[in-house]
């Protein structure tokens, strides 16, 4: 079976992860701070918060931007669960903004449309979550200046997109928003086998989110209520959340980061390749916009016949494809429907899913692996 994703890891990789466990620290060491300022070398942010998960990323963000019981957090449809969930942590409802039918991204334009609405009735959103579907950015410029004219926050949720850029920079250096999120998980760009960082320029924030991920836990004698008992005291002083990284994972993420550019030049490579072979009447590839250069975590492809989406899948499946689906709308989960969501609510997104196909795509997949996805795919579709 061909995966539609899979990890890429090295000698050098290996090497690292074995040194930290030959090491006095595997759990919270030198590793971790090592990591994420090799995220913010790369992307230009002035601070990086590493988590276990993005998932404990995104809920982190939302505790630091004061996300709340009556506040509303809005994201897309199109998204994994996690973009949505990590609102409910906090305690807020949650609200989606339907999909650009080319680009699969958040629309600006509908995004637009829902803020004059909700104005109008006070349900105006705390924090938009807009996700960089396939690792292509949304348009960010755009979005941002709805934020500065509603007054909303924004949580880039970058999951999909480390190494992507957009307007010539790279995402994660939050000029656009007020955090940025990325996962580690081993089908994305890179990998600490799970994992997760925050990235954000606002000093305020990202002291938070580091109070947050340790159990609201601190030893900064300026932060306690009372002076110090001595040098092994420390203090809770939130309620926080085990969502610290590992100095295992960090050695993995350090080593991999080496190779980011060059696993995004091989994604973009194959994505190319698909792009010139998959000339297809009864298919579209995805549509790239002008402003970005995706870091291809996925490669989408849509049927033109939904009537078809069930069978072209389980053909690719019994032709020994891993194909997959990314993603089942949110709102149409039992437990968004029990919510108040349902079908019809996001009717773009709710097209998406009736047609779209994820094929294989990660650096370790050879041409001729590539061929036999697609002849497998022409066939199905014929």
């Amino acid at each position: 079976m061909i995966p539609y994703g899979k990890q890429d890891i090295n000698q050098e990789d290996i090497d690292a992860v074995i040194e930290v466990l030959k090491s006095d620290f595997i759990t919270q060491g030198p590793r971790v701070p090592e990591f994420e300022q090799s995220l913010t070398d790369y992307t230009g942010a002035k601070y990086a918060i590493a988590a276990n998960s993005a998932t404990s990323a995104l809920h982190l963000a939302c505790l630091a931007l004061d996300v709340g019981k009556g506040d509303i957090v809005w994201t897309s449809p199109v998204t994994f669960v996690a973009s949505a969930n990590c609102a409910l942590y906090s305690g807020a409802d949650v609200d989606f903004v339907d999909i650009d039918p080319k680009t699969y991204n958040m629309s600006p334009e509908k995004l637009e449309e829902k803020l004059v609405k909700a104005k109008l009735t006070g349900t105006l959103p705390k924090v938009v979550i807009p996700v960089h579907l396939c690792g292509q950015s949304c348009e960010m410029d755009r979005i941002k200046k709805l934020a500065e004219q509603y007054g909303f926050k924004i949580i880039e949720d970058a999951s999909h997109a480390v190494g992507g850029k957009y307007k010539g920079t790279p995402i994660g250096n939050c000029k656009y928003s007020d955090i940025t999120i990325f996962s580690f998980h081993p089908v994305k760009i890179i990998t600490t086998a799970e994992g997760g960082m925050a990235m954000t320029n606002d000093a305020g924030l990202a002291e938070k989110m580091m109070l947050y991920r340790s159990h609201g836990i601190t030893r900064d004698p300026d932060r306690m209520t009372e002076e110090s008992h001595g040098p092994w005291y420390y203090q809770q002083i939130e309620l926080g959340y085990n969502y610290r990284l590992t100095d295992l994972q960090a050695a993995l993420g350090t080593s991999q980061m080496k190779r980011i550019d060059q696993f995004i030049k091989i994604r973009n490579d194959l994505a190319d390749r698909y792009d010139d072979l998959l000339s297809n009447q009864r298919l579209s590839i995805p549509k790239q916009h002008r402003d970005c250069y995706s870091a291809r975590h996925l490669y989408v492809i849509t049927l033109h016949d939904q009537n078809m989406h069930k069978t072209v899948f389980e053909k690719m499946r019994s032709s020994g494809i891993g194909v997959n689906l990314h993603y089942i709308p949110v709102h149409l989960q039992p437990y968004y429907k029990k919510r108040g969501f349902n079908d019809g609510d996001f009717p773009i997104s709710e097209d998406y899913y009736s047609r779209a196909i994820s094929l294989p795509l990660y650096t370790k997949l050879t041409h001729a692996e590539q061929d036999q996805v697609i002849n497998a795919l022409l066939q199905a579709v014929v």
